[in-house]
């Protein structure tokens, strides 16, 4: 019984404010207090036995599993007594019965009580959203806004949209928000985070166009904030060239812009494959910030990416070092993971195994042991030990459906690295068995097709994927560019490689691609101008290889060794490279 009323007594903190009210030094009280301490703050208070006796039936009557009862109880001395915590603590026990109309009265009860009070409007705008009441909230909004001090203001209208994050119907939402901050779309000192906000409530509703207007109304109304400009980084794409020029006008207006600005849209570059623009931000970033360490993780994958194996090993081993300095263990888990995964890969191309495997025994986190587990087979299959490499990852466990998918396209991925060609073929066969309606593992077959010289069947799955799915360009991008490596059917090679390019207009593989469709149909200055873009944007080998064969043919000898040189040096062992200088006898 006593260790009942004790927590029933630790309820009452609630009216802690209340009990406290005449007392000269009050005794701080806490869920965890005991007996004696609530006892002296009860001893201590003005609080009459009537109302103190209600209040512990009230808990008491909750506690027992009757949360109607407890609830008017409490809800009535708050009434009396007017305390907001006796307001919240009646609208909290109703949340917890799920009864949202009970705990809308108490809140209701209380903004009565308290107008001015903020508190008591953000409970009452939290349970309408709650009860999916969205067009009650717009007054709410109001309210909010009109309560805050004018300089708080642009903060407070920029939060309203995580308010809405979890709501059902999203363009309701955006309705009535935007009806709640027309006053505030037309002042000047709020203008730019209410239209920030209103574009950020249409692109949750799925209007990007009218996203697009306000972003460019908000940016108007302050050029230099922000806010228009992170929601403009959401809304890049292709077809949407105008939300980029946005961010751009940002970033040359404001030289100095945050680096966590530059962060967004550098993976806003990496998402659009746009990897020489995203890395030439980063090296602002790097610049301006070269402390912060998500900088240096990406800045080394990219390194990586192109090769550039002893510069990519300095930038990743930077990002640990200061992982470990400012993040805790739990923040920092999966950032180092993937570093050290690099940093295995880096050892694995110099053939120093030893500090490969060193790196991923470093691996904690047990959400990455799959990614260090295929390392390792990477590693076996380096040293020739095939077999045990295929059966390190067969033998990992399967915690979820997922992760029998990604076995199969770790074990593939090992056979494509080690040109096993037809038994990728064979075992992606398999795959799709289970994975019916994957069509990247399709594609995936296809390709793996071309290698063993199969081009019919790898026709046939390409064309099976764009059916299956049209807005897979990469497979248009595929079959233009095997016709025009064919140097077959070249005006509908040209054709499936625009088609690629109308969804990635920037990508340079594709680029590479038309390229090279015009120079096998003899439009020689057309194609050295894709190549100079292409390879601009994305110094590359097989890009090189292209290119220089283009330079080559039309006299500009010099030129195309320097670019192929340039290839070399990128990467030394690529297939289209060796067999482009193989076949013209050159030697670099």
């Amino acid at each position: 019984m006593k260790k009942k009323l004790i927590c029933v007594l630790s309820g009452l903190w609630v009216a802690a404010p209340l009990l406290m009210a005449q007392t000269k030094d009050p005794l701080p009280v806490t869920p965890a207090a005991d007996l004696a301490v609530a006892s002296a703050l009860v001893t201590s208070s003005a609080l009459n036995a009537e109302l103190f006796y209600q209040l512990l039936v009230g808990e008491i009557s909750t506690q027992d599993g009757e949360p109607a009862a407890g609830y008017a109880l409490i809800l009535d001395a708050a009434r009396k007594t007017g305390e907001a915590q006796l307001y919240q603590r009646a609208a909290d026990i109703a949340l917890q019965s799920r009864s949202g109309e009970a705990a809308l009265q108490a809140v209701r009860a209380w903004k009565q009580a308290q107008p001015e009070s903020r508190e008591a409007n953000r409970y009452l705008m939290q349970i309408l959203i709650a009860l999916n009441r969205i067009s009650d909230t717009s007054e709410p909004v109001k309210t909010e806004i009109e309560l805050t001090p004018p300089a708080d203001r642009p903060l407070v209208i920029s939060a309203i949209p995580r308010a809405y994050a979890r709501v059902s119907d999203k363009k309701q939402a955006s309705a009535v928000v935007e009806e709640a901050l027309a006053f505030y779309l037309v002042s000047p000192a709020t203008a730019s985070a209410a239209w920030t906000t209103v574009g950020r409530m249409r692109l949750a509703a799925g209007d990007t166009a009218g996203a697009l207007d306000a972003v460019k109304k908000a940016q108007a109304a302050d050029p230099n904030a922000e806010g228009p400009a992170l929601v403009a980084m959401e809304l890049m794409d292709p077809k949407l060239p105008q939300a980029e020029a946005l961010v751009k006008t940002y970033l040359v207006r404001s030289p100095q812009a945050a680096p966590e600005v530059r962060m967004g849209y550098a993976r806003a570059l990496l998402d659009a494959q746009r990897y020489a623009e995203a890395t030439a931000q980063l090296q602002l970033v790097i610049r301006d910030k070269p402390d912060l360490a998500s900088a240096w993780l990406i800045f080394g994958s990219l390194q990586l990416q192109d090769n550039q194996l002893a510069p990519a090993q300095t930038s990743l081993e930077r990002y640990v070092t200061l992982a470990k300095q400012q993040l805790n263990e739990e923040e920092s888990a999966r950032g180092l993971s993937q570093a050290y995964l690099a940093l295995a890969q880096i050892a694995e191309k110099r053939k120093d195994f030893a500090a490969a495997e060193a790196w991923i025994g470093r691996i904690q986190n047990s959400e990455d042991m799959m990614q260090a587990q295929t390392r390792r087979a990477s590693i076996l299959a380096s040293q020739g030990k095939l077999a045990e490499g295929r059966q390190l990852i067969k033998a990992l466990p399967e915690r979820n459906p997922g992760d029998a998918r990604l076995k199969l396209i770790a074990e593939v991925g090992l056979l494509r690295d080690l040109k096993q060609y037809q038994m990728a073929y064979d075992l992606l066969g398999e795959a799709i068995i289970k994975f019916p309606d994957e069509a990247e593992l399709v594609y995936d077959q296809a390709m793996m097709a071309e290698k063993t010289g199969n081009l019919g069947e790898m026709e046939r799955l390409l064309r099976r994927v764009i059916v299956a799915k049209p807005d897979y360009y990469n497979a248009y991008n595929a079959l233009g560019y095997s016709l025009a490596e064919r140097n077959i059917r070249l005006p509908e090679a040209r054709e499936l490689i625009r088609k690629a390019l109308e969804y990635v207009p920037s990508d340079p593989f594709i680029q590479d691609s038309l390229g090279w469709v015009e120079f096998r149909l003899g439009n020689l200055a057309e194609a050295v101008k894709i190549f100079e873009t292409a390879f601009k944007a994305k110094p590359d080998s097989e890009i090189a290889a292209h290119f220089g064969e283009v330079l080559w043919t039309t006299g500009q000898r010099d030129r195309a060794m320097a670019i192929w040189r340039e290839g070399q040096l990128l990467n030394p062992e690529n297939e289209t490279l060796l067999e482009t200088l193989k076949r013209f006898r050159v030697k670099l």
